[in-house]
Protein backbone atom coordinates (compact mmCIF):
# COMPACT_ATOMS: atom_id res chain seq x y z
CA UNK A 1 0.00 0.00 0.00
CA UNK A 2 1.10 3.55 -0.74
CA UNK A 3 0.27 6.63 1.34
CA UNK A 4 -0.31 10.30 0.62
CA UNK A 5 -0.42 13.41 2.74
CA UNK A 6 -3.90 14.83 3.30
CA UNK A 7 -3.90 18.46 2.23
CA UNK A 8 -1.60 20.71 4.20
CA UNK A 9 -1.99 18.52 7.28
CA UNK A 10 0.56 16.00 8.49
CA UNK A 11 -1.91 13.14 8.22
CA UNK A 12 -1.02 10.24 5.94
CA UNK A 13 -3.88 8.31 4.34
CA UNK A 14 -3.72 5.10 2.34
CA UNK A 15 -4.17 5.61 -1.41
CA UNK A 16 -7.04 3.13 -1.23
CA UNK A 17 -9.67 3.70 1.47
CA UNK A 18 -12.34 1.22 2.49
CA UNK A 19 -15.85 2.69 2.52
CA UNK A 20 -19.11 1.15 3.69
CA UNK A 21 -21.84 3.21 2.03
CA UNK A 22 -24.69 1.00 0.70
CA UNK A 23 -23.07 -2.20 1.94
CA UNK A 24 -22.47 -2.59 5.69
CA UNK A 25 -25.63 -2.73 7.72
CA UNK A 26 -27.71 -2.96 4.54
CA UNK A 27 -26.72 -5.05 1.50
CA UNK A 28 -24.55 -7.59 3.32
CA UNK A 29 -24.66 -9.19 6.75
CA UNK A 30 -22.31 -8.21 9.54
CA UNK A 31 -20.06 -11.26 9.18
CA UNK A 32 -19.45 -10.48 5.51
CA UNK A 33 -18.75 -6.86 6.39
CA UNK A 34 -16.19 -7.87 8.99
CA UNK A 35 -14.49 -10.14 6.45
CA UNK A 36 -14.26 -7.25 3.97
CA UNK A 37 -12.75 -4.90 6.57
CA UNK A 38 -10.21 -7.54 7.63
CA UNK A 39 -9.30 -8.12 3.97
CA UNK A 40 -8.70 -4.38 3.67
CA UNK A 41 -6.44 -4.43 6.71
CA UNK A 42 -4.53 -7.42 5.32
CA UNK A 43 -4.02 -5.45 2.07
CA UNK A 44 -2.43 -2.59 4.00
CA UNK A 45 -5.42 -0.25 3.90
CA UNK A 46 -5.46 1.99 6.98
CA UNK A 47 -8.16 4.49 6.01
CA UNK A 48 -11.83 3.68 6.63
CA UNK A 49 -14.72 5.92 5.63
CA UNK A 50 -18.31 5.91 6.82
CA UNK A 51 -21.12 8.33 7.78
CA UNK A 52 -23.74 8.49 10.48
CA UNK A 53 -26.54 8.39 7.90
CA UNK A 54 -25.35 5.21 6.17
CA UNK A 55 -27.83 2.37 6.77
CA UNK A 56 -29.60 4.55 9.33
CA UNK A 57 -26.49 4.68 11.59
CA UNK A 58 -25.95 0.90 11.36
CA UNK A 59 -22.91 1.23 9.07
CA UNK A 60 -20.90 3.02 11.75
CA UNK A 61 -21.74 0.31 14.27
CA UNK A 62 -20.67 -2.43 11.86
CA UNK A 63 -17.36 -0.67 11.16
CA UNK A 64 -16.74 -0.26 14.86
CA UNK A 65 -17.35 -3.98 15.36
CA UNK A 66 -15.05 -4.89 12.46
CA UNK A 67 -12.19 -2.71 13.75
CA UNK A 68 -12.48 -3.82 17.38
CA UNK A 69 -9.16 -5.06 18.70
CA UNK A 70 -7.10 -3.28 16.06
CA UNK A 71 -4.37 -0.85 17.10
CA UNK A 72 -6.27 2.46 17.04
CA UNK A 73 -3.15 4.52 16.29
CA UNK A 74 -2.63 2.58 13.05
CA UNK A 75 -6.06 3.53 11.69
CA UNK A 76 -7.52 6.61 10.06
CA UNK A 77 -11.27 6.61 10.67
CA UNK A 78 -13.47 9.21 9.00
CA UNK A 79 -17.17 9.83 9.30
CA UNK A 80 -19.62 12.57 8.33
CA UNK A 81 -22.46 14.72 9.62
CA UNK A 82 -25.33 16.58 7.93
CA UNK A 83 -28.14 14.32 6.74
CA UNK A 84 -31.03 13.57 9.13
CA UNK A 85 -30.56 10.66 11.52
CA UNK A 86 -33.87 11.11 13.32
CA UNK A 87 -37.38 12.57 12.94
CA UNK A 88 -36.87 15.86 14.78
CA UNK A 89 -36.19 19.30 13.27
CA UNK A 90 -32.72 19.36 14.84
CA UNK A 91 -31.75 15.84 13.75
CA UNK A 92 -29.87 17.05 10.67
CA UNK A 93 -27.83 19.93 9.31
CA UNK A 94 -24.71 21.59 10.65
CA UNK A 95 -26.01 23.45 13.69
CA UNK A 96 -24.07 23.40 16.94
CA UNK A 97 -26.77 21.22 18.47
CA UNK A 98 -26.80 18.60 15.75
CA UNK A 99 -23.02 18.42 15.23
CA UNK A 100 -22.42 18.06 18.98
CA UNK A 101 -25.00 15.32 19.34
CA UNK A 102 -23.99 13.62 16.10
CA UNK A 103 -20.31 13.26 16.99
CA UNK A 104 -21.20 11.70 20.34
CA UNK A 105 -23.42 9.18 18.58
CA UNK A 106 -20.76 8.40 15.98
CA UNK A 107 -18.04 7.87 18.60
CA UNK A 108 -20.29 5.51 20.55
CA UNK A 109 -21.17 3.44 17.47
CA UNK A 110 -17.58 3.34 16.22
CA UNK A 111 -16.25 2.38 19.65
CA UNK A 112 -13.55 5.04 19.70
CA UNK A 113 -12.73 8.19 21.67
CA UNK A 114 -12.03 10.24 18.54
CA UNK A 115 -12.31 10.24 14.77
CA UNK A 116 -9.34 11.20 12.65
CA UNK A 117 -11.42 13.07 10.06
CA UNK A 118 -14.88 14.57 10.57
CA UNK A 119 -16.59 15.82 7.43
CA UNK A 120 -19.52 18.11 6.70
CA UNK A 121 -21.49 15.78 4.43
CA UNK A 122 -23.08 18.68 2.53
CA UNK A 123 -23.21 22.47 2.86
CA UNK A 124 -25.91 23.76 5.21
CA UNK A 125 -27.67 26.79 3.76
CA UNK A 126 -29.78 27.25 6.92
CA UNK A 127 -27.06 27.45 9.55
CA UNK A 128 -24.61 30.36 9.78
CA UNK A 129 -21.24 29.18 8.50
CA UNK A 130 -19.53 30.74 11.52
CA UNK A 131 -21.59 28.53 13.86
CA UNK A 132 -20.59 25.40 11.98
CA UNK A 133 -16.90 26.29 11.85
CA UNK A 134 -16.74 27.22 15.54
CA UNK A 135 -18.43 23.96 16.50
CA UNK A 136 -15.96 21.92 14.46
CA UNK A 137 -13.12 23.86 16.07
CA UNK A 138 -14.54 23.10 19.52
CA UNK A 139 -14.58 19.37 18.73
CA UNK A 140 -10.90 19.55 17.82
CA UNK A 141 -10.12 21.35 21.11
CA UNK A 142 -12.08 18.65 22.98
CA UNK A 143 -10.01 15.90 21.31
CA UNK A 144 -13.03 14.25 19.71
CA UNK A 145 -11.88 15.15 16.18
CA UNK A 146 -8.35 15.49 14.81
CA UNK A 147 -8.99 16.95 11.34
CA UNK A 148 -12.02 18.35 9.54
CA UNK A 149 -13.19 18.19 5.94
CA UNK A 150 -16.21 18.54 3.69
CA UNK A 151 -18.03 16.41 1.16
CA UNK A 152 -19.57 17.64 -2.09
CA UNK A 153 -19.10 21.34 -1.38
CA UNK A 154 -18.72 23.72 -4.31
CA UNK A 155 -15.55 25.70 -4.86
CA UNK A 156 -17.31 28.87 -3.69
CA UNK A 157 -18.52 27.23 -0.48
CA UNK A 158 -15.06 25.89 0.32
CA UNK A 159 -13.47 29.27 -0.39
CA UNK A 160 -15.95 31.05 1.90
CA UNK A 161 -15.27 28.60 4.72
CA UNK A 162 -11.50 28.81 4.40
CA UNK A 163 -11.58 32.61 4.37
CA UNK A 164 -13.86 32.82 7.41
CA UNK A 165 -11.90 30.21 9.38
CA UNK A 166 -8.71 32.14 8.67
CA UNK A 167 -10.25 35.42 9.83
CA UNK A 168 -11.56 33.81 13.03
CA UNK A 169 -8.35 31.87 13.75
CA UNK A 170 -10.12 28.51 13.58
CA UNK A 171 -8.89 25.14 12.38
CA UNK A 172 -9.40 24.81 8.64
CA UNK A 173 -10.60 22.02 6.39
CA UNK A 174 -7.96 19.68 4.98
CA UNK A 175 -10.07 17.61 2.59
CA UNK A 176 -13.08 17.37 0.31
CA UNK A 177 -14.90 14.14 -0.51
CA UNK A 178 -16.48 14.37 -3.98
CA UNK A 179 -17.68 11.86 -6.54
CA UNK A 180 -14.89 11.43 -9.09
CA UNK A 181 -14.21 8.91 -11.83
CA UNK A 182 -13.25 8.62 -15.49
CA UNK A 183 -16.90 9.31 -16.28
CA UNK A 184 -17.66 11.95 -13.63
CA UNK A 185 -15.14 14.81 -13.64
CA UNK A 186 -17.23 17.75 -12.46
CA UNK A 187 -14.67 18.79 -9.82
CA UNK A 188 -11.81 19.35 -12.25
CA UNK A 189 -12.66 22.84 -13.49
CA UNK A 190 -13.37 24.67 -10.23
CA UNK A 191 -13.12 22.51 -7.09
CA UNK A 192 -9.68 20.99 -7.68
CA UNK A 193 -7.91 24.29 -8.53
CA UNK A 194 -9.46 25.96 -5.49
CA UNK A 195 -8.46 23.06 -3.23
CA UNK A 196 -4.91 23.09 -4.57
CA UNK A 197 -4.74 26.78 -3.74
CA UNK A 198 -6.24 26.38 -0.27
CA UNK A 199 -4.41 23.19 0.73
CA UNK A 200 -7.19 20.60 0.62
CA UNK A 201 -6.91 17.11 -0.85
CA UNK A 202 -9.67 15.08 -2.47
CA UNK A 203 -10.79 11.77 -0.96
CA UNK A 204 -12.92 10.57 -3.84
CA UNK A 205 -15.94 8.29 -3.80
CA UNK A 206 -17.35 6.09 -6.57
CA UNK A 207 -14.10 5.77 -8.58
CA UNK A 208 -15.80 2.83 -10.35
CA UNK A 209 -18.84 4.96 -11.30
CA UNK A 210 -21.10 2.70 -9.23
CA UNK A 211 -19.48 -0.39 -10.77
CA UNK A 212 -20.00 0.62 -14.39
CA UNK A 213 -16.24 0.98 -14.98
CA UNK A 214 -15.70 -2.68 -14.10
CA UNK A 215 -17.16 -3.46 -17.52
CA UNK A 216 -19.71 -5.91 -16.11
CA UNK A 217 -22.67 -3.93 -17.47
CA UNK A 218 -22.99 -4.69 -21.17
CA UNK A 219 -24.84 -2.56 -23.74
CA UNK A 220 -28.12 -4.10 -24.82
CA UNK A 221 -28.14 -6.57 -21.91
CA UNK A 222 -29.97 -6.52 -18.56
CA UNK A 223 -27.84 -5.86 -15.45
CA UNK A 224 -26.16 -8.95 -14.00
CA UNK A 225 -28.06 -10.63 -11.17
CA UNK A 226 -26.92 -9.40 -7.79
CA UNK A 227 -25.32 -6.23 -9.17
CA UNK A 228 -25.94 -2.76 -7.75
CA UNK A 229 -28.27 -1.99 -10.64
CA UNK A 230 -30.65 -4.70 -9.37
CA UNK A 231 -30.55 -3.45 -5.76
CA UNK A 232 -33.49 -1.36 -4.59
CA UNK A 233 -31.27 1.35 -3.09
CA UNK A 234 -28.16 1.15 -5.25
CA UNK A 235 -30.02 1.21 -8.57
CA UNK A 236 -31.00 4.82 -8.01
CA UNK A 237 -27.35 5.85 -8.13
CA UNK A 238 -26.04 3.67 -10.93
CA UNK A 239 -28.79 4.51 -13.42
CA UNK A 240 -26.99 7.76 -14.33
CA UNK A 241 -24.41 5.68 -16.17
CA UNK A 242 -26.58 2.84 -17.49
CA UNK A 243 -26.96 4.14 -21.03
CA UNK A 244 -25.82 2.11 -24.00
CA UNK A 245 -23.71 4.99 -25.31
CA UNK A 246 -21.80 4.95 -22.01
CA UNK A 247 -21.55 1.18 -21.72
CA UNK A 248 -20.27 0.83 -25.30
CA UNK A 249 -17.45 3.26 -24.65
CA UNK A 250 -16.56 1.69 -21.30
CA UNK A 251 -15.96 -1.62 -23.11
CA UNK A 252 -13.18 0.12 -25.05
CA UNK A 253 -11.19 0.50 -21.80
CA UNK A 254 -10.57 -3.24 -21.41
CA UNK A 255 -7.64 -3.40 -23.89
CA UNK A 256 -6.01 -0.44 -22.13
CA UNK A 257 -6.30 -2.19 -18.77
CA UNK A 258 -4.83 -5.37 -20.26
CA UNK A 259 -1.80 -3.47 -21.55
CA UNK A 260 -1.08 -2.44 -17.96
CA UNK A 261 -1.77 -5.89 -16.58
CA UNK A 262 -4.78 -4.54 -14.69
CA UNK A 263 -8.45 -5.38 -14.44
CA UNK A 264 -10.84 -2.66 -15.66
CA UNK A 265 -11.71 -1.96 -12.01
CA UNK A 266 -8.07 -1.52 -11.06
CA UNK A 267 -7.54 0.80 -14.03
CA UNK A 268 -10.50 2.93 -12.95
CA UNK A 269 -9.25 3.30 -9.38
CA UNK A 270 -5.67 3.94 -10.50
CA UNK A 271 -6.93 6.60 -12.93
CA UNK A 272 -8.33 8.73 -10.09
CA UNK A 273 -4.98 8.55 -8.30
CA UNK A 274 -3.18 10.08 -11.28
CA UNK A 275 -4.70 13.40 -10.19
CA UNK A 276 -2.13 14.85 -7.76
CA UNK A 277 -4.87 16.53 -5.72
CA UNK A 278 -6.42 13.12 -4.94
CA UNK A 279 -5.06 11.65 -1.71
CA UNK A 280 -7.23 8.55 -1.57
CA UNK A 281 -9.89 6.67 -3.53
CA UNK A 282 -12.71 5.07 -1.55
CA UNK A 283 -13.77 1.61 -2.65
CA UNK A 284 -16.61 -0.48 -1.30
CA UNK A 285 -16.90 -4.24 -1.27
CA UNK A 286 -19.50 -6.88 -0.62
CA UNK A 287 -16.89 -9.66 -0.86
CA UNK A 288 -13.30 -9.76 0.47
CA UNK A 289 -11.84 -10.49 -2.97
CA UNK A 290 -13.25 -7.20 -4.26
CA UNK A 291 -11.31 -5.14 -1.73
CA UNK A 292 -8.15 -7.18 -2.36
CA UNK A 293 -8.52 -6.55 -6.10
CA UNK A 294 -9.02 -2.80 -5.69
CA UNK A 295 -6.07 -2.49 -3.30
CA UNK A 296 -3.74 -3.50 -6.14
CA UNK A 297 -4.44 -0.17 -7.84
CA UNK A 298 -2.26 1.60 -5.27
CA UNK A 299 1.05 2.82 -6.62
CA UNK A 300 0.10 2.31 -10.29
CA UNK A 301 1.29 5.02 -12.66
CA UNK A 302 -0.41 5.37 -16.03
CA UNK A 303 1.57 6.71 -18.96
CA UNK A 304 0.25 10.07 -20.30
CA UNK A 305 -0.31 8.48 -23.71
CA UNK A 306 -2.63 5.91 -22.13
CA UNK A 307 -4.41 8.65 -20.20
CA UNK A 308 -5.10 10.35 -23.53
CA UNK A 309 -6.39 7.07 -24.99
CA UNK A 310 -8.81 6.78 -22.07
CA UNK A 311 -10.12 10.27 -22.82
CA UNK A 312 -10.51 9.40 -26.49
CA UNK A 313 -12.30 6.14 -25.70
CA UNK A 314 -14.85 7.80 -23.41
CA UNK A 315 -15.13 11.03 -25.39
CA UNK A 316 -18.56 12.68 -25.19
CA UNK A 317 -19.93 10.54 -22.34
CA UNK A 318 -17.58 12.18 -19.81
CA UNK A 319 -19.51 14.55 -17.52
CA UNK A 320 -17.52 17.71 -16.79
CA UNK A 321 -20.17 20.32 -15.88
CA UNK A 322 -19.01 22.01 -12.63
CA UNK A 323 -22.61 22.98 -11.90
CA UNK A 324 -23.29 19.31 -11.12
CA UNK A 325 -21.26 19.27 -7.92
CA UNK A 326 -23.84 17.85 -5.51
CA UNK A 327 -24.30 20.61 -2.94
CA UNK A 328 -27.45 20.34 -0.83
CA UNK A 329 -30.04 23.06 -1.22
Amino acid sequence: MKFRQLGRSGLQVSEIACGNWLTHGAQINDDQAVQCVHAALDAGITTFDTADVYAGTAAEAVLGKALKGQRRESLVISTKVFFPTGPGPNDGGLSRKHITEAINGSLSRLGTDYVDLYQAHRFDHRTPLEETLKTFDDLIRQGKVLYIGVSEWTADQIARAMKLAGELGLDQFVSNQPQYSMLWRVIEEEVVPLCEQEGLSQIVWSPLAQGVLTGKYLPGHPPPAGSRATDEVGSGWVKTFLRDEVLERVQQLTPIAQELGLTPAQLAVAWTLQNPNVASAIVGASRPEQIRDSAKAAGIRIDPALMRRIDTALGPVIERDPAKVDSAE
